[in-house]
């Protein structure tokens, strides 16, 4: 089984926890419109929510881009 959350990134800020390194912090959290129908079935299932990722690849961090949205797919690892 997996679960979708939807996600705004918030903000982009520098890696407080590598100073000097050029990771990002990402910060991400459950923003809805309430006129959109997708929305509204992600805000019921999903009232609040946050994440934070800190990402070291340039690549990477170019696809971000604050006040957008995101999917955030959740599926479990398999046991070995």
């Amino acid at each position: 089984m997996s679960v979708r959350a939807k996600m705004c990134l918030s903000s982009i800020t520098e890696d407080t926890y590598r100073p000097g390194s050029s990771s990002k912090t990402l910060n991400f959290n459950s923003c809805y419109d309430e006129s959109i129908p997708e929305d509204q079935r992600f805000q019921k299932a999903t009232p609040s929510a946050s994440a934070k990722f800190v990402i070291d690849n340039p690549a990477a961090l170019e696809q971000f881009v604050p006040g957008d949205y995101y999917y955030l797919d959740f599926s479990p690892v398999p046991k070995s």
